[in-house]
């Protein structure tokens, strides 16, 4: 009779084992491709949040100005690379492609705040959403027309600037006994760098204090003596920067790539981080970006195992919008009040 219960025991290890290893890994691998989204979601959605968080401002063209970085950076790569390039030689060249990039948005971003935006800071929020809207409009469809006029789809992720990639960061590696593409990590790493640099920025730089002292009381920053507008200036400048910065990151993304539909589809994610996470508070930001990585990861684990639904992600970070508005309408770190002129 022991040895019955003994070899049974033995046989229901046996068989459980290999179930709870294949646990361990899906849960692995969702972690890791939560984080790899959500270092994505917090580089689009940084800029957006700190140019709401001092200004007020609700910039629809944030997704643009995305579009814009990842295809300025796909032209450095594909002029810059070749088949015979290295690796490394590659990666110094995507590097490159960022400050390239991150100096001309930023340097667009100041023109575009000092010459459309600046006339209507007293006029009704409408305006301004109106007119970054307009903004869109004629970004979206001058980009169309010269990636057509150049003989690219505008609706189809940009191959050639995809394949510029090292193959480093094209293989996949085995993390823990999980399969992780090598640029999910080279994400994940850019991302938290960015988080540590957009951080250091705002509480070891005078224009960052200028920045935290503008959104909790803009009025009295002035009256200190404090040249406000020009802290609006570097500010927008540095948020449009930034969403190059993303954009960048986005063209080797094989998930996403250097395509027209990809300011819409940026602009989307960053209004639901910078929502959930608090209008104007960049530690909500970031929270708010593991919270909808994660979610997106699961949900995409879902769907490719369990549920054949492919809108099932997407829909999932709607709902996940709409409870936190329910349960805390300024968002999870948010403030009443935020932003002004």
């Amino acid at each position: 009779m022991i040895a019955d219960v003994t070899a049974l025991s033995t046989a229901i290890g046996l068989t459980q084992l290999p179930l709870l290893t294949d646990v361990t890994i899906g849960i692995a691998r969702v972690v890791l491709d939560g984080l790899s989204k959500a270092a994505l979601f917090v580089l689009i959605a940084s800029g957006l949040s700190l140019i709401f968080g001092l200004m007020g401002i609700l910039n629809f063209a944030h997704g643009s100005l995305t579009m814009i970085g990842a295809y300025l950076g796909g032209v450095v790569m594909v002029v810059t690379v070749t088949s015979d390039t290295a690796g490394p030689t590659r990666l110094l060249l995507f590097f490159l492609a960022i400050a390239a990039v991150f100096g001309a948005l930023t340097a667009f971003g100041a023109a575009m705040e000092r010459t459309i935006i600046r006339p209507i800071y007293d006029r009704a929020p409408l305006f301004q959403i109106l007119l970054t809207f307009g903004v869109v409009l004629v970004l979206d469809e001058l980009v169309r027309i010269i990636v057509e006029f150049r003989g690219l789809q505008p609706q189809s992720d940009w191959q050639a600037a995809i394949g510029t990639a090292p193959d480093s960061l094209s293989t996949w590696y085995d993390v823990a006994g999980v399969s992780i593409r090598g640029l999910y990590l080279f994400e994940i790493a850019i991302g938290a760098a960015v988080v540590a640099a957009i951080y250091l920025f705002l509480t070891r730089t005078r224009y960052g204090l200028y920045i935290r002292a503008g959104s909790e009381d803009p009025e009295m920053t002035q009256a200190l003596g404090i040249d406000i507008r020009r802290a609006f200036t570097v500010v927008f400048g540095i948020g449009a920067g930034l969403a190059g910065v993303a954009g960048v990151m986005l063209m080797w993304d094989p998930r996403y790539g250097a395509s027209v539909p990809l300011g819409v589809e940026t602009l989307l994610i960053g209004f639901i981080v910078v929502i959930i996470g608090g209008l104007g508070s960049f530690k909500g930001t970031v929270v708010a970006s593991l919270l909808a990585g994660g979610t997106d990861a699961t949900m995409t684990w879902v769907f490719q195992n369990h549920v054949p639904f492919p809108g099932l992600p997407e829909m999932v970070l709607f709902v996940v919008l709409v409870g936190v508005l329910i349960v805390r309408p300024q968002g999870l770190f948010g403030l009443a009040e935020v932003g002004g002129h």
